[in-house]
């Protein structure tokens, strides 16, 4: 008697896991590109690609951009920091103080510095050493920073000519600089208006000219961190702490200093981003001008999903956003809603074949079509409602990125050395 062996089926191959690479990137910047073109045709909002709105949209990301890295550092370590946005104020001030008292705009983006570091120290003495719960620092942190620069403005910039109790004078202007030779032939290109290469022109005169070196500076220190955090032992340890810091300090790693070394930096960075502010952005320091941009940086950290490179992506929506709310208001707001519109379309189809998630894509289906409608019916958004433009665009991105998101396992937990869990 003979048995006949029915061979198990064979087992299917792992589904390969999408990679950004740089390839991809580009691609889908040029789409993105391309879209805006499209929109730019047939609405006629020139502004939405222009190398001054790009040159504006740059400058509002890079102190939103700084305050997530410091958020990104601190969180990492598994430290929540909520006092950004006063340390972004501490930096405001203070930037602003050094560049005015010395005459030279580097020494206030130091001083700046030094005043987001002191604050952070206040925040990591309280959280890592005292145990104290981690929002209720920085909110706290948050008064702080608010009471104490009105107080020094009393004190300092009121004695000033040109200042007073909530502006300081005029600080000294940052050295610009710009690709040479390239400046002219991009804006006669860009003024001829032909689909994508006049829109490619605008962009790139806007990456190109009349650029500070501080927004240089700011824009380096995004790869700096992904290579701190990434690809070194240092950093290793860092993201170790954050995740699991009773397996890290079983390995040798001093857990505290981890968290500290994380949390001053997160100071550091912030405390520049709020000094961009006074001395690039504004040339003055005013009382309020952070307008919630800590809070921001922090919304930029979970749209990243904490890595660098979707937090850049984040400030960049952010600041292309208010950019253009602030320069043409309605009617370009008005024109990124076919964009908006189109880009929901393609999620929706993403949705559907790629991951096969059918109520999903009919939800964002419904969106597109409710945005399209919108703009067919519309001729401009009022006023009232370009201003929480980029607000309500994190919101939308917040929303939609939602499900994908993985937070640093031990962010917010209180630690101490020695703890069985």
């Amino acid at each position: 008697m003979t048995t006949t062996a029915t061979a198990a089926p064979a087992a299917a191959p792992p589904a390969r896991k999408f990679k950004l690479t740089w390839q991809v990137l580009l691609l889908g910047l040029l789409a993105l590109l391309f879209l805006l073109s499209v929109a730019r045709v047939l609405t006629g909002a020139n502004d939405i690609t222009s190398g001054g709105a790009i040159g504006a949209a740059l400058m509002a990301a890079v102190p939103i951009g700084l305050a997530g890295l410091g958020g990104l550092w601190s969180e990492r370590a598994g430290v929540v920091n909520i006092g950004l946005e006063g340390i972004m104020i501490l930096g405001t001030w203070f930037g602003a103080w050094g560049a005015i008292v010395t005459g030279n705009p580097w020494v206030g983006v130091l001083a700046g510095a030094v005043g987001g570091l002191v604050g952070a120290a206040l925040h990591a003495v309280a959280t890592v050493t005292f145990g104290v719960d981690h929002v209720v620092s920085g909110v706290a942190l948050n008064i702080l920073g608010l009471g104490v620069t009105k107080y020094l403005s009393t004190l300092v910039f009121a004695e000033m000519s040109g200042g007073g109790d909530t502006q300081s004078p005029r600080i000294p202007a940052m050295t610009t600089v710009s690709l040479p030779w390239i400046g002219g032939p991009l804006q006669e290109l860009e003024a001829k208006h032909w689909f994508f290469l006049s829109d490619l022109a605008g962009v790139l005169r806007g990456l190109t000219q009349n650029v500070s070196l501080f927004t240089l500076l700011g824009v380096l220190l995004v790869p700096l961190t992904f290579w701190l955090l990434w690809r070194t032992a240092f950093g290793l340890r860092l993201r170790s702490v954050g995740e699991r810091p009773v397996a890290a300090e079983s390995l040798g790693v001093n857990v505290y200093f981890y968290k500290y070394v994380a949390v001053l930096a997160s100071g550091v960075f912030a405390g520049l981003g709020g000094a961009f502010l006074a001395i690039v952005a504004a040339g003055t320091y005013r009382e309020g001008q952070t307008g919630g941009r800590g809070f921001i940086g922090l919304a930029t950290v979970i749209f990243g999903n904490w890595r660098p490179g979707g937090l850049a992506a984040g400030a960049g929506l952010f600041g292309y956003t208010d950019a253009l709310q602030l320069r043409q208001g309605g009617t370009s707001v008005h024109a990124l809603l076919l964009v908006v519109g189109l880009l929901l379309v393609a999620v929706a189809i993403w949705q559907l074949v790629k991951q096969q998630r059918s109520r999903a894509a009919l939800l964002t289906g419904i969106a597109a079509i409710a945005v399209l409608v919108v703009f067919a019916v519309t001729d401009t958004i009022p006023e009232q409602f370009t201003s929480f433009t980029p607000h309500l665009t994190t919101l939308l991105v917040l929303s939609l990125a939602s499900q994908r998101l993985r937070m640093p396992a031990a962010d917010g937990l209180p630690y101490r050395r020695g703890q069985a869990k």
